[in-house]
């Protein structure tokens, strides 16, 4: 979820958990849903990781410690005494700790809910939840925030608006789960038509419409993955021969009835079998295998210096849009070692 989202349900959630009696609140009500805010926005912080590591090791870090439910109860005592400190030491410390915990809580709920993963346990484990029903940036699970947010801005003295849109947020992301049922029984008719075994059905949740996924099918070493608009009845096309790109994204998602599954390999066809998997299992992949829960083979690009071997995670790619975070190994010609590079470019410019 992006941070501003985070930052804003920080600002719902403690307001709708106000003390019905202001009396009963050694906070303002300001400073209550200033700290939710800042609160709700601090499990982000860890960007600034990104400036002191490169790119990959900061993804496999990322929505790691800050995100943690272990470390809970220590952001929050940290955060209340930052906030006492720079509060004026006037109100007890104790009163900004139920709403920091508050704040970092619905942020951490909020990453859970997305595809990346979120290493709840960490530092104790690298266990990655995710129960993906929200695309990364959902406008419609935005707006829902910030309605609630309005109504209790013009209705002040009543929490029940703040209370009301936290109400319809979780039957958003409820609804967004059946959704998500719907799309894994999908994949699962795929796999019973076609005969695969030992496979697992992933539902992705995918932008600018909640019933708009990606459905991935896992079999050994094989991916069977298609894009699906549960409410669509016939196909939608664009209007010009050159739409933009976030028309071709709306118009990339097919009705149930006109599906069409494409095959991926983690090694890429039989005759690059060989090379794409002696590349993937080197040692300077290791943190790219990490981060990769569905990892394909991309490309591989011979040039005149050189050979690249290029991976790219399946959860990431959309619709007529380069993905991002391709990594892959590559050598010098005449040189046997293997080394990490990201893939920035478009091949073949």
């Amino acid at each position: 979820m992006d941070t501003l989202t985070h930052a804003l349900s920080g600002a719902l959630l403690t307001r709708a958990t106000a003390p019905s009696q202001r009396r009963d609140d050694p906070l303002t009500l300001r400073e209550r849903v200033l700290v939710g805010t800042l609160a709700a926005a601090f499990p982000d912080s860890d960007f600034v990781l990104r400036s002191v590591t490169d790119l990959l090791t900061y993804l496999n870090w990322h929505r790691g410690i800050t995100h943690s439910v272990v470390m809970l109860p220590f952001w929050g005592m940290l955060l209340a005494t930052l906030f006492w400190w720079f509060g004026g030491r006037q109100k007890p410390r104790q009163a900004y700790l139920g709403v920091s915990l508050l704040g970092i809580s619905i942020h951490i709920a909020g990453d859970v809910i997305t595809a990346y993963g979120t290493q709840i346990l960490a530092p104790l484990s690298n266990y990655k939840a995710a129960w993906p029903t929200t695309f990364v940036i959902d406008p419609w699970f935005t707006s829902i925030i910030v309605m609630g947010l309005l109504g209790s801005w013009y209705w002040h003295r009543s929490r029940l608006p703040a209370v009301a849109g936290l109400a319809l947020l979780v039957t958003y992301v409820g609804f967004q789960g059946i959704l998500r049922t719907q799309a894994l029984a999908l994949g699962d008719e795929y796999a019973r038509q076609h005969s695969l075994n030992k496979i697992q059905v992933h539902a992705l949740p995918q932008p600018l419409s909640p019933f708009n996924w990606k459905i991935v099918v896992v079999a050994p070493q094989k991916y069977y993955l298609s894009q699906v608009n549960l409410r669509r009845k016939q196909l939608a096309v664009p209007t010009s021969p050159d739409p933009p790109f976030w028309v071709r994204l709306y118009t990339a998602y097919p009705p149930p009835t006109a599906m069409q599954w494409t095959q991926y390999r983690l090694y890429g066809k039989p005759d690059q079998e060989t090379l794409a998997r002696t590349v993937w299992h080197q040692e300077a992949l290791q943190g790219y295998r990490q981060f990769a829960l569905l990892p394909a083979l991309y490309a591989i690009d011979r040039g005149s210096n050189g050979l690249c071997v290029w991976f790219v995670d399946l959860r990431f790619t959309l619709p007529s849009l380069t993905p991002p975070f391709r990594y892959g190994g590559c050598r010098q010609k005449n040189d046997s070692r293997w080394e990490l590079r990201q893939l920035l470019r478009n091949l073949g410019s």
